[in-house]
């Protein structure tokens, strides 16, 4: 776990819960409902679209787009998910592009905190590929320091693994992480955050940029 984020993910969770009985606007609801699950929130309900897709099109129809909010335990009203569902379905084909959805879904970040984030990313992806995998991490991040190396309890992919995995989204932990991972996990942590001056600070201290 990278310095800082566990202490950052509860608060937010709570700032999340907090806002939520304030705010009437359905997409924030939505929103704030998946940070209140902390920063793997949105990209979770992103993994469940992902594997209500059959046809690989993504992109959903509203009767999935509800089983999608339900799976996932979103407290929602039908009237609710269908005012946000027409936001995205500009062209009234009755169906959303779900990617479009979840960047839509993410809380919005200066352009100084996405330069940051993906300078943390172009850290970690050693090949340059796009694509943060254990390969990568060899040369950049140290297992060694970690207490369950040092017990002798993980080995050195273990480590590497697990780090991974925090970026991973909990259904779906393939030991990638790319670029819109990345984003997604930040984007979380960035909610928890009010000024960019503290949270690039945070990314400064945690990656050595």
């Amino acid at each position: 776990q990278m310095p800082g984020t566990a202490r950052h993910d509860r608060e937010m969770a709570i700032q999340a819960k907090r806002n939520l009985s304030k705010t009437t606007d359905p997409l924030e609801r939505l929103r704030l409902q998946c940070l209140a699950r902390g920063s793997a929130g949105i990209k979770g309900l992103g993994r469940v679209f992902r594997i209500m897709d059959d046809d690989n099109s993504r992109t959903l129809d509203f009767k999935e787009f509800v089983k999608g909010l339900n799976d996932y335990a979103m407290m929602i009203d039908k009237e609710e998910a269908q005012k946000i569902f027409q936001i995205f379905d500009k062209d009234g084909s009755g169906t959303i592009d779900f990617d479009e959805f979840l960047v839509t879904l993410r809380p919005p970040m200066s352009k100084a905190r996405k330069e940051i984030i993906m300078q943390a990313f172009r850290k970690l992806d050693k090949t340059g590929d796009g694509v943060i995998t254990i390969e990568d991490l060899r040369g950049v991040y140290n297992a060694k320091h970690h207490p369950k190396y040092q017990n002798g309890d993980w080995t050195e992919d273990q480590v590497f693994r697990a780090f991974l995995d925090n970026f991973d989204s909990p259904y779906d932990k393939d030991g990638k992480v790319t670029t819109e991972e990345f984003m997604n996990y930040y984007a979380g942590v960035s909610a928890s955050i009010d000024t960019d001056v503290y949270f690039i600070i945070m990314m400064k201290n945690a990656w050595k940029l």
